[in-house]
């Protein structure tokens, strides 16, 4: 069983200038693949303003894409479908053209996150589906945890400014608070407060628990 996400621009048609904006998403990919490769195959631009990309499991996803929010600059966010279930090659001239019923998870999960942002949760970004027929009783209990984490873990980073997301992601791959201080050009104290302040704990021990805890 696969793991795909299709991933979209949230707004993009409302964005001031569209082509920066899909240039600082590709390029925020770039950096976090290359310090954090994750990905079989990276989000990759598809048509429009979707993406496309392929993880070895849940929890390589879902750590990924907890990094490219924090990543991302201010003004620029997107969606996530996480889709659990099969893939196959189809023949075509393009490379690595595939399809089938994980892409079509995928494709629920991101419909399914548009969804909650217009009634109960306008801070989700995160959803994770499973295919028919791989959603067995284990498959469905990995997707009700991961989905109740997404929904908090969402709501932390949407309330986080662009400086405090950088602190977070900073931390998230092993950087020390006293590092970060200096790169972001203040005191230490002001990093541990503004991480405390977000709410980073939870945000930081969570991930810490998808590397070092039990795979999904």
């Amino acid at each position: 069983m696969s793991t795909v996400v299709i991933a979209d621009i949230v707004g993009s048609r409302r964005l001031s200038d569209r082509a920066a904006a899909q240039i600082a998403l590709e390029e925020t990919i770039a950096r976090v693949e290359g310090e954090q490769p994750f990905a079989e195959r990276a989000l990759t631009p598809t048509v429009g303003d979707e993406l496309q990309g392929v993880y070895p499991d849940l929890t390589a996803a879902l750590k990924a894409l907890l990094l490219l929010q924090l990543a991302l600059p201010d003004g620029l966010e997107c969606r996530f479908g996480i889709g659990l279930g099969d893939i196959e090659p189809l023949p075509s001239t393009a490379d690595e053209l595939t399809d089938g019923p994980g892409w079509w998870a995928a494709r629920a999960a991101i419909e399914r996150v548009h969804a909650l942002q217009q009634r109960a949760a306008p801070s989700a970004r995160t959803w994770v589906d499973v295919a028919e027929g791989a959603d067995n009783d284990d498959a469905r209990s990995r997707v009700a945890f991961a989905n109740a984490y997404l929904l908090a873990r969402d709501q932390l980073v949407g309330a986080m400014s662009e400086r405090t997301r950088r602190l977070v992601y900073g931390r998230c791959i092993g950087r020390t608070q006293r590092a970060l201080a200096e790169a972001e050009g203040i005191t230490q104290s002001a990093v541990s407060q503004a991480l405390a302040g977000a709410g980073a704990g939870a945000i930081l021990e969570g991930f810490a628990i998808l590397t070092d805890g039990s795979r999904p």
